[in-house]
């Protein structure tokens, strides 16, 4: 009798579809835990969202709060100057500024040595040497040629403080040399590669000025610091007797509408997303991925006890307890928060203290609360953990299940395989029989 190579060849029977029937159903239990692997990893994702949004919010509110050492106000403060006569100098405003104004005299602008030098002057070979009152600051050149292009290259590929130019005279080239501004960069040039003296065509000078009386020295026309935090570039000499002005003033309302703004939307994100993620439609009847989760009643019940927990601490001008409302925000119907821009900077011109240090108690204590949500060790970590244990487990079960089905299917392989066996068995005898019947009857009809 022939090899049997496959279910149901001897029988003539279906029994390979036959086994695959019945190990769909021994499957069934792997599918149902697919099923619960795939839920679970769509629970996970779904976390992940809201710990996004939640973080940003967090992140939002940190930036709510003054560093350590920086009071609230200074935290919100942007300060701005102007100088009342800006043909004699333009004012840049930084960090460390205070609001104030002061009196500004310019007796005389810094300037940069210039000394002019005729070709004449340059042997044409060895170096050119030059020697500042700082000797740090000195520097040679060897130019690759003797005419004044090759020097003027050789020293402006240096960069060392002073820039070489030409200029063509009616009695020939010269060579013009300028330093940098202040005293203390003049310089002197000498050498094998020169002979004779520059002519000095203007001398070097300090910047000489008065702020509210007080004497001040500087190298340069850019003058740092002497207002703290200030900037001032000098541009002419005042006249006598008649000193302008630097106003120095400080507007909190374009960082305070901006971070409260910023809040604002972080916790509508946040709002929006818990709705999105725990909805249910009765039509189609789908949920989100957390619907009847409890995470999402914990995000709900922490951010609502944030927002009408703002209130008491930080009084206004009237004695009156500040309020989310009081910088112009207020609680929707669908949950979310609304920020009127008039209000808060009607607040902000108010009292830009009180307005600032009430924003910092918000951030402050909504970077607290929502420590519990998404801190380390965090419900939204610890449900995410939980997830993903439950997933690893449900892993471990479907090898298992996984190992069993190849030892059904063998024992399901080896019983039919039997069966095909005795059908073609008996199958060969009866057709044996039905020969011999058909045999004995024809010789019995002659």
């Amino acid at each position: 009798m022939a090899t049997i190579t496959s279910l149901g060849v001897g029988s003539g029977l279906d029994l390979e579809g036959l086994v695959q029937n019945l190990m769909k159903i021994e499957r069934q239990p792997i599918d149902a835990l697919q099923t619960q692997v795939s839920s679970y990893n769509t629970k996970i994702s779904a976390m992940g969202t809201l710990a996004s949004k939640l973080s940003a919010l967090q992140t939002a509110a940190k930036n709510l709060k003054p560093d350590v050492l920086q009071s609230a106000l200074d935290k919100f403060g942007t300060y701005k100057g102007t100088v009342g006569n800006e043909n004699v100098a333009s004012i840049t405003v930084g960090g460390g500024a205070l609001s104030g104004s002061y009196s500004l005299e310019v007796t005389q602008l810094a300037q940069a040595q210039k000394s002019r030098f005729d070709a004449s002057n340059f042997t044409g070979s060895g170096s050119i040497e030059f020697t500042f009152a700082d000797d740090t600051k000195n520097f040679s050149v060897t130019p690759s040629g003797d005419n004044l292009s090759a020097i003027a290259n050789a020293i402006n590929q240096a960069n060392k403080g002073v820039t070489a130019t030409i200029v063509n005279g009616s009695s020939g080239q010269q060579l013009v040399l300028t330093g940098e501004e202040g005293v203390e960069n003049a310089f002197t040039v000498g050498g094998a590669g020169v002979t004779g003296s520059a002519t000095v065509v203007q001398t070097p000078q300090d910047a000489q000025l008065k702020i509210d009386g007080v004497d001040i020295t500087s190298s340069s026309n850019t003058v740092k610091d002497a207002v703290t935090g200030v900037t001032l570039q000098l541009k002419a000499v005042t006249e006598a007797g008649s000193p302008t002005a630097i106003t120095i003033s400080a507007d909190y309302s374009d960082k305070l509408q901006k971070s409260l703004g910023d809040f604002v939307k972080a916790f509508n994100d946040v709002v929006n997303t818990v709705s999105s993620l725990g909805s249910y439609d009765a039509d189609t009847k789908t949920a989100g991925a957390l619907n009847g989760n409890s995470i999402l009643r914990d995000a709900q019940s922490t951010l609502r006890n944030l927002v009408f927990g703002q209130s008491g601490d930080i009084v206004d001008q009237n004695g009156q307890g500040m309020m989310l409302s009081s910088l112009g925000i207020t609680f929707q119907k669908d949950g979310t928060l609304s920020l009127d821009s008039d209000k808060l900077a009607a607040a902000i011109n108010n009292d830009p203290s009180v307005v600032a240090s009430f924003t910092a108690q918000i951030g402050d204590r909504f970077n607290s609360g929502l420590n519990k949500l998404v801190g380390t060790g965090g419900l939204v970590e610890s449900a995410t953990t939980s997830l993903r244990n439950s997933v690893s487990a449900l892993g471990k079960r479907q090898e298992t299940l996984e190992a069993r089905m190849v030892t059904i299917e063998a024992r399901y392989r080896k019983q039919f395989g039997a069966l095909d066996t005795l059908i073609a068995s008996m199958n060969q005898t009866s057709n044996y029989l039905t020969q011999q019947l058909t045999s004995i009857t024809a010789n019995n009809s002659k």
